[in-house]
């Protein structure tokens, strides 16, 4: 298969909390747990959770090396931008904000200005676009 529009995409990041990260994805965004693994103690297996809509064409694994965890070092710029396509509802706001997530403002404009911006646990901001995508 090429590497086109009907390409899976995966989004790797390390999370210091797999437990706080399958919270704030799961109960808070919504999505569901698609892959699971537990380190076991052998040398370079890592605990893995891997989330994302049901039959999207893309989903997010998180990455925890407990013998030498990788630290997330997010930028304002490393954003998970979802486009809801409507005004962003409160109850998801507030569902995000109660499973570990804090509102914070945009680093760029377009996060104030088309939505909002929550940070996940380990930091990364994640945008709840008002816009749609073609």
């Amino acid at each position: 298969m090429p590497a086109d529009a009907a390409a899976h995409v995966r989004i790797a990041r390390p999370s210091l909390d797999l437990e706080a990260a399958e919270r704030f994805r799961v109960a808070g965004l919504g999505l569901a747990v698609q892959y699971r693994h537990e380190a076991d103690g052998t040398p370079g297996r890592h605990s893995l959770l891997m989330v994302g809509w049901p039959g999207a064409g893309r989903h997010q694994e998180l990455v925890h090396d407990p013998a030498a965890p990788g630290v997330p070092r997010p930028t304002p710029e490393d954003l998970l931008v979802v486009h809801l396509g409507e005004e962003v509802p409160g109850a998801l706001v507030r569902r995000l904000e109660e499973h570990g997530g804090t509102r914070v403002p945009a680093h760029n404009p377009y996060g104030d200005t088309w939505g909002v911006t929550v940070q996940d646990p380990d930091g990364h901001p994640l945008v709840l676009s008002t816009r749609t995508w073609p």
